[in-house]
Parts: C-alpha cells; structure tokens; sequence
C-alpha cells in the first residue's frame, strides 16, 4: 500500500513537518514524487519509519540513526530482534521504578516497613541496564562474562551513600571533561582532573583498577563509533581528547 505524507503521518502518529525533514536529511526518502508532485511511501519506507520511530524511543540521535539505518550492512530483522530486548529492558526498569513507588507510598501511609536499601533498587537497576546497554558488549568481549557479571553485583550491593557518590561523580566527570575540552588541553588541570574522576568512576564498577585497563577502555572510546558518537554528541573530538588525557594520566602511550 502506498502513502501520501498525511496519510503517513496519520497512520504512524507523526507529523507532515517531520516526514518532510526526514526526507530533506536524507533518512527517509518517498519511494517517487508523482506526478501532482506528492511524496509517496510505500513497503520499505513504512519499515524505514518504524526503526527510525524504534531508534527515537530508545534515545538516539538522527544523526546516529541515519547511520544505522542506511548502513549497507543493516539488518532489519536483527535491529527488530534488538529492539524487543531493548524495550523489555526498559519494562522491567519501569516495573522496579512503579514498584518501588508503590512501597514508597505504602510506606508513607503507615502500612508497610521498608528498608533503606530497597528505596534505590529502581534506581541501581536502571544504572546496570544502562551501562550494559552502553558497555555491555565490549566489555564482555574485551574482559568476560564474569567480570561484567561481578561488576554488576557490586552495583547491586551498593549503600544509598555509594550510589548518590557515583551518580554525582558521573554528571562532575561530564561537566569537567568538556570544561577541558575547550581549553583544547589533554595534559592541563582540568583534562587531568576529568581523566581522574573518569578513573574514580570506573573504580565503582571494577573489583580492581589498573592503568592499562583504564587506557584500554579510553582508547575504546576513539575505536567504537558507538562510544564516539556518544562522548562526541555535545562537542566532537571529545572522545579523543578523554583518550588523550587518560594516557597522560595513567602513563601509557
């Protein structure tokens, strides 16, 4: 069946203004201009529109869209099986969130006891999903399935005080590393200290630190276009310039 932009636009719940820049950004082109010079959508470009749709509640950017879809080497099927565990990831997120909630307000009403623990167990779930969803993959390539698994428990085991310190250092390593970016300095006060909170950070996940894993997962950052686009999205070079610093850190060119 083929589709006009409104008509598109009706069926999948997004606007004719939208359509129009996805075509004009090159994400999502017609199928042909007819000939009173409508855009027409057919089959593939349905299916186009729902992975972009897919990828957009799943948080990424177009830009970052646009290379996953258009990439030669993009599998349909495989990016639909990936989706479903995404979002079921997302579920059972929500699920621990609405049920701590619950506890909370039955907690509030008298009704029940709850531990200082369980108020942050929506919370350290999220920060593991997160992380695998970001890290996951490499770093059971790069370092086994054990040692994600280990890193996980220790978020699982985290204090309310732990927890509030990593998620503080997180948002002071952010605003510090690009506060040193455009100082355009790895080896400055600033880039150093971004380099150093980086490593504190790590060190909440990590049983052990060493120097050379450190530079390992900086120089990942430059080499998986996934962790570039995500250090690069604010301020492109980023992910190189925290590779740079991490190596003045640490010692290790």
């Amino acid at each position: 069946m083929e589709y006009t932009v409104q008509k598109l636009g009706q069926l999948a719940g997004v606007s004719s203004r939208t359509l129009r820049y996805y075509d004009e950004i090159g994400i999502l082109k017609p199928a042909r201009i007819n000939s009173s010079g409508y855009r027409i959508y057919g089959d593939s470009e349905i299916n186009r529109l729902q992975q972009i749709l897919f990828y957009r509640e799943l948080g990424l950017n177009l830009e970052k869209i646009k290379e996953i879809v258009t990439s030669p080497f993009f599998d349909e099927a495989k990016a639909l099986r990936e989706h479903r565990v995404q979002l079921l990831d997302k579920r059972r997120q929500l699920d621990l969130l609405i049920a701590n909630l619950d506890k909370s307000i039955a907690l509030k009403e008298g009704k029940i006891t709850m531990m200082d623990h369980e108020k942050f167990e929506g919370f350290k779930q999220r920060l593991i999903e997160d992380n695998e969803a970001n890290y996951g993959q490499e770093a059971r390539e790069r370092y086994g399935d054990k040692a994600v698994d280990q890193s996980n428990q220790k978020v699982k085991g985290m204090t309310q005080e732990e927890y509030s310190a990593v998620t503080g250092l997180e948002a002071e390593f952010k605003e510090t590393i690009h506060a040193a970016f455009l100082t355009g300095d790895p080896a400055g006060e600033l880039a150093q200290r971004a380099a150093d909170l980086h490593r504190r950070w790590l060190s909440f996940f990590w049983d052990g630190y060493s120097k050379e894993a450190h530079a390992g997962i900086a120089q990942m950052y430059v080499d998986d276009e996934r962790f570039k686009a995500y250090y690069d999205e604010k301020q492109p070079g980023t992910a190189a310039f925290l590779r740079e610093a991490v190596l003045i850190y640490t010692g290790i060119k």
